[in-house]
């Protein structure tokens, strides 16, 4: 498409101004690819205020979670200085220099707000509802008018008279085979009224919408299987406003929100269709998506013909249909980027490796196998062939010889080093690379201290904590403790004490001892509670421990939790991380927990700041003198922000500690876990992983995390511990080695650390100059440099 054609002048200049193209190639979608995931929210900002001037009482949809938090945060950067007098001009230069007309009036009074989804049933009061989302983001933070809005407010569809929503669905799980099927008894039959009241009001939503003549301004996110609102994989392109089922990457996905996965597995919601969507022809439907995690289906949605697969395919039938996306989410836009290298004369080493590598793996060959008419068959082959100085062979046998000197490089411990392990998640070093630990743990010359910098408490649910404090409840009726706290066990100087809990958490571990499993874990709990209440006196303990239980017994799943509830669900993982490294042998001594402030459990992240979160930090490394640090080391945009605030925090305080020390010799080592993985042409170390180490990683997971073992906040790839899933991603990881180098290069290895390898952790060790490097990119691609 000319840009010159372009309805939107935002578009035009940014199109323009980035050098680049609407489509390339296979691209069935326009695509605007902006630099990072900020400037991604300031050009959807941008591109919806220019609209609003053309359409001030237009009807709008805007999406909840956390994708757009940078669209929210300039549209009221925007608003707002528009009426302040010191800021006015400023903000005008900008909004004109984006392409927003400077001379027409901004005023989103008159929109007419359509919500998009909701979950069923949820209270509308609740903090996790979208209702109160788009109310407190976009009525109240945008000030478009509540009573233009058309909002789904669960509280007020088919409730019958004196009911409500707790006593209508009191499992909290409504059944949709009502709608097919004969209601048995009283309470069925009226279950069943109620859905059908609800299909109703469906309906009548969707002609209100119609009636309006449609969404004008549709904006969303993209869900890991491709959802656009609720509309899953496999719904119907022609599909309109339903109370129906979700699949379960969606329920993962959602698990965040409300509280844990058994809370959304019994959900259901109320969505608008894709042919809701796309009912008005002259419709801006704008589908936003940042990171590398989200690209794969990304790419699967602009690349495919229309089909239920992929739900955005149905924006293709409206002229202003687009995606928005970072430079991350467009990384398998095959045609965007083999155009984007086109004007390059040669390609660098590590494009040539994933060439090479992708292309062993699609042909199911390995590398030294491989010809030219194997490259030939692919684009990125082609184009291979067309950059390479060196003829095929030379290049095959140089990317095997590469591989192997990775596996090799992850097969021998260092030796007389210290180790500093960050994560930002008590299990992230575990999932991420537990078996290169253990390798170095038996290198009795190597010291580890292992460093969690978040409390974590986001991810214990409110039925775990009630399960342990309904047995304190009994303990303490029966005095367990009386003997331990007449002895000052629980004294807070104690430390041999606190290794005592763990010690006897363990020893029912190795017996199989419930009884001692609990007790070591009560232990714990006990001197915790003794610490967030600064209480040692059993009888107010009693008291707190009742308070607690109905607490844990009345607050709805996923609700913000009060500071000291934080802590003590923050204190229980702390716990778990304990009894894992007691496992090895670390007692409470190299274990560090060091809480950083940024993390709340609040939407939006709040970013790190020197004083608060990388002091801690600064001072851990220069107490320790680590030889070596490891980190976790998600790209843009993928896996939680957290693991990239602390990636920045850790950056931060080793560039202060070397300014300070002139250290130049630490290494950095970055690993990856569930979130997202490496390509082998990403690494330098490949370690290997025997099928011991895998029954070690998973017992040791399962015997000590014990808030995770039922995965309530699982990924949406795998529907169990995440211990399996980081043993299916080793596994996949040695297949593609496995097919590069062939089988034989395993099973015929000379040494047994090879021939009993049946996976694979990926790592990338890097100097402290290459980590900066890395940290400052990732900072353009992530940070907000505006206001």
């Amino acid at each position: 498409m000319d840009i010159g054609k372009l309805k939107s002048r935002v578009e035009q200049l940014h199109i323009a101004r980035t050098e680049s193209h609407l489509c390339y190639g296979d691209e069935k979608l326009p695509v605007i690819v902006t630099g990072n995931y900020p400037e991604l929210g300031r050009l959807t900002a941008l591109r919806f205020l220019e609209w609003v001037q053309s359409n001030p009482e237009g009807v709008v949809a805007l999406p909840t979670g956390k994708t757009p938090e940078f669209f929210i945060h300039h549209v009221q950067r925007y608003i707002n200085a528009l009426v302040d007098s010191t800021s006015q001009a400023e903000v005008l230069a900008e909004l004109e220099a984006g392409g927003v007309e400077p001379g027409k009036e901004i005023d989103l009074r008159g929109l007419q707000f359509v919500q998009i989804d909701e979950f069923y049933p949820i209270n509308p009061s609740h903090a996790n509802s979208f209702y109160h989302y788009v109310n407190k983001y976009y009525l109240d933070g945008f000030g478009i008018s509540r009573e233009k809005a058309q909002l789904i407010n669960c509280e007020e569809i088919g409730i019958p008279e004196g009911m409500d929503l707790e006593r209508t669905w009191e499992e909290g799980s409504v059944d949709l085979s009502l709608r097919n099927r004969r209601a048995v008894g009283r309470r069925e039959q009226m279950q069943q009224d109620v859905i059908r009241r609800v299909d109703q009001w469906c309906v009548e939503y969707e002609e209100r919408i119609r009636a309006k003549g449609g969404i004008g301004f549709f904006l969303g996110g993209i869900g890991p299987d491709g959802h656009i609102g609720f509309n899953v994989r496999g719904s119907d392109l022609f599909s309109t406003t339903r109370l129906t089922d979700v699949n379960y990457e969606t329920q993962a996905a959602a698990a965040g929100d409300l509280g844990g996965i058994e809370v959304a597995r019994s959900s259901k919601v109320i969505t608008i269709g894709l042919s809701t969507i796309t009912y008005n022809p002259q419709t801006v439907a704008i589908v936003m998506a940042a990171g590398e995690a989200k690209a794969r289906i990304v790419a699967d949605a602009i690349t495919s013909e229309p089909q239920i697969i992929y739900p955005a395919t149905a924006l293709q039938k409206v002229s202003d249909g687009r995606f928005y996306i970072t430079e991350g989410a467009a990384k398998f836009l095959d045609s965007r980027q083999i155009a984007r290298l086109e004007p390059q004369d040669v390609l660098n080493e590590k494009t040539t490796e994933k060439i090479v590598i992708d292309t062993a793996l699609q042909h199911r060959k390995r590398i030294t196998d491989l010809n030219r008419s194997d490259y030939q068959a692919s684009p990125w082959g082609a184009l291979l062939l067309r950059k390479s100085r060196s003829n095929i062979e030379v290049i095959n046998r140089q990317v095997s010889d590469s591989l192997k000197q990775k596996i090799e490089a992850g097969v021998h411990p260092r030796k007389e080093a210290t180790f500093l392990h960050t994560e930002p998640h008590h299990d992230d070093i575990m999932l991420g690379y537990l078996p290169y630990v253990v390798r170095h743990i038996r290198e009795h010359s190597t010291t580890h201290h292992f460093a969690t910098l978040t409390s974590g408490f986001t991810s214990v649910t409110n039925k775990f904590m009630l399960g342990k404090l309904l047995k304190m409840q009994k303990a303490l009726s029966q005095g367990l403790f009386a003997t331990l706290l007449e002895e000052d066990y629980f004294d807070p100087d104690n430390k041999l004490a606190r290794n005592r809990d763990v010690w006897k958490y363990l020893d029912g571990v190795a017996s199989r001892s419930q009884s001692d499993m609990d007790e070591g874990m009560l232990r714990r709990l006990l001197r915790d509670l003794i610490t967030v209440f600064e209480d040692s006196d059993i009888e107010n303990l009693q008291d707190r421990v009742d308070e607690l239980v109905n607490y844990f017994q009345t607050q709805y799943p996923g609700k913000k939790d009060l500071p000291h509830i934080q802590k003590l669900k923050g204190m229980c993982r702390e716990w778990e991380s304990a009894c894992l490294w007691g496992y090895f042998g670390w007692n409470s001594e190299f274990i560090e927990h060091l809480r950083l402030g940024f993390y709340k459990g609040d939407t939006f992240t709040e970013d790190p700041t020197i004083s608060r979160d990388v002091l801690p930090v600064k001072q851990l490394i220069d107490r320790l003198q680590p030889d070596v640090v490891t980190v976790a080391f998600d790209p843009e945009g993928s896996g939680p922000d957290t693991h990239y605030k602390v990636l920045q925090a850790v950056a931060a305080a080793l560039e202060m500690h070397r300014k300070e020390t002139d250290r130049q010799d630490i290494q950095v080592i970055g690993y990856r876990n569930v979130w997202y993985r490496y390509h082998p042409s990403e690494i330098n170390m490949c370690v290997p992983v025997s099928l011991n180490m895998m029954t070690l990683q998973h017992g040791s997971f399962m015997s000590t995390y014990a808030s995770q073992r039922d995965a309530s906040f699982p990924s949406s790839e795998y529907d169990g511990p995440f211990s399996k899933l980081a043993q299916s991603i080793q596994v996949e990881q040695y297949e593609m080695l496995k097919t590069c180098l062939g089988r034989e290069y395993f099973y015929e290895h000379p040494s047994a650390l090879i021939r009993a390898t049946r996976g694979f952790v990926f790592l990338k060790q890097m100097d402290l100059s290459e980590f900066f490097r890395f940290s400052r990119e990732l900072a353009r691609k992530t940070e907000d440099r505006s206001n």
